[in-house]
């Protein structure tokens, strides 16, 4: 046997060996009993003490406002008729003539109950409370139960239904001691802040959930005419409609209104209507006055980038004029198409909403100092605000789309008398859009057939031939003031 290969034999001599000796040593570690589990040593209070102060502002808060917390129960009666055949007395004539008693054709009347839940808010030792509109709206009857388990009847004092918010009162001999809400101020409350939701989701009365102001002023959600609401992902669910949403001093900074979610439940959005909207309206309602709102008489849309350019200001701030009504408020104080509102009041205008709403909450009658820019300058007017009648808009939001577009995709004619018909044009000079080429980015601007273009960078355009040569001497992006069915709006389209 040569040395190499007695140098291996060896070598597998000494590994197995090692290996025989491992698994002896697992065996006898695994035989042996396990010693008693590891005990976890004490919890250190200054590790969890920031915790507990935070558990305990939380319960101090919630008990704090839990007592001047109702539900609010509603039953609506709804009648519907019932045919005694299910086919109808015709199918059954076929078989049987006219041997059926008449009695047994006509159709019985049944009756159905249907409940509904909510939250509401005590707001005096008079037994208002304030819910929402949605909660006690078209009902037969309306009962209220307090924090400690007694019930009341209640009826509907008053109602705004463009913000969906209600007052209704208790009936009977209530308690002269209800504990009340104090309502705080919505405006200074910031994006992060600690809140709590109180209320009865599907039913589970005084229930306490915690989160965070997620945005303030959402807009364009789409539930009431005038919105302005504070987002939050404290969870809240069917049933916590009209109750509170607390910040951590035990002042009532909302009223929990909706969630967005694609299945009925709380999705981690939910919306407050503000305090400071509520307080502006609680007084009137709780006399059960009308609801009346101010009006300015023009059409106004957002600053997007593009307008800002081309209007001259610094930032995508304000609220840009596309429409004033003749002989409204706006008119009469001397503000024009393509002004931007800076400061309403004496308050910023930061976007189209906030004028919107600062509009609506102003007494008709009140005057209001208004600054805007035109044309590079600024100036002050002074409008005395309207009554907003029916449903006509205070300062109504006109949507539009600021995107910058490669190519316009339009085909124009000059607007005629028989063009103007032909189209229910609601203007007589101008050029009418009479094509949109699908797809484009004229069709993404919203451009329609059928609107008529009346200016190009501040130009009247009278002809398409007008139209063409402000297009030729714009070099990126240019300015049109479209008629859409009578209300104008401003659109920035780039042009090559």
């Amino acid at each position: 046997m040569n040395t190499i290969r007695k140098i291996q034999i060896i070598v597998s001599a000494a590994i197995g060996a090692m290996f025989l000796a491992l698994g002896l040593t697992l065996a006898v570690t695994l035989a042996k009993p396990l010693g008693p589990a590891m005990k976890p040593g004490p919890i250190d209070p200054q590790v969890t003490a920031t915790a507990e102060s935070l558990g305990k502002a939380y319960a101090m808060v919630a008990a704090h406002v839990r007592p001047a917390v109702v539900s609010v129960y509603s039953e609506k009666v709804v009648k519907f008729r019932e045919m005694p055949f299910p086919f109808g007395d015709d199918f059954f004539r076929q078989f049987f003539g006219d041997q059926m008693p008449q009695q047994q054709m006509k159709p019985h009347m049944h009756k159905q109950f249907q409940h509904g839940m909510g939250s509401g808010m005590i707001l005096d030792r008079a037994g208002h409370i304030l819910t929402n509109l949605h909660v006690v709206k078209d009902v037969d009857q309306i009962s209220v139960q307090l924090a400690d388990k007694q019930k009341f009847e209640a009826e509907i004092v008053g109602t705004d239904p463009r913000t969906d918010i209600a007052v209704i009162k208790l009936k009977g001999n209530f308690p002269d001691d209800l504990p009340v809400i104090t309502l705080g101020d919505s405006d200074a409350v910031e994006v992060g802040n600690l809140v709590l939701a109180i209320g009865a989701p599907f039913g589970l009365t005084q229930t306490v959930t915690a989160g965070m102001i997620s945005a303030k002023g959402r807009a364009d959600v789409g539930i009431t005419d005038f919105e302005d609401f504070l987002q939050t992902d404290a969870p809240i669910n069917p049933g916590n409609s009209g109750g509170p949403l607390v910040n951590m001093r035990g002042e009532v900074v909302g009223m929990n209104s909706a969630i967005a979610s694609s299945i009925g439940q709380f999705a981690g959005v939910g919306f407050a209507i503000p305090s400071t909207l509520i307080k502006t309206l609680l007084p009137r309602l709780i006399k059960g006055e009308k609801i009346t709102r101010g009006q300015l008489g023009v059409m106004i849309q957002p600053v997007t980038k593009e307008l800002a350019q081309q209007f001259g200001l610094t930032e995508a701030t304000g609220a840009l004029v596309a429409n004033v009504t003749k002989d409204s408020p706006a008119d009469k104080a001397g503000i024009k198409v393509g002004d931007v509102i800076l400061r309403y009041d004496g308050h910023a205008v930061t976007d189209s909403r906030e004028l919107r709403n600062a509009v609506a909450a102003t007494a008709p009658g009140t005057k209001v100092p208004i600054e805007l820019q035109r044309s590079g300058s600024t100036k002050t007017v002074t409008a005395t605000i309207g009554k907003l009648e029916g449903e006509t808009a205070e300062a109504t939001e006109s949507a539009a789309d600021g995107s910058q577009l490669a190519k316009l995709g339009l085909t124009v004619q000059t607007l005629t008398p028989e063009l103007a018909k032909q189209f229910n044009a609601e203007t007589q000079k101008g050029v009418v859009i009479t094509e949109v080429e699908e797809g484009s980015l004229a069709a993404l601007a919203n451009l329609q057939r059928g609107d008529v273009i009346e200016e190009a960078d501040h130009h009247p355009v009278a002809t398409v031939a007008e139209l063409e040569q402000t297009l030729a001497k714009t070099k990126g992006n240019v300015l049109l003031l479209v008629n859409h069915q009578g209300s104008t709006m401003f659109v920035v389209l780039q042009v090559h």
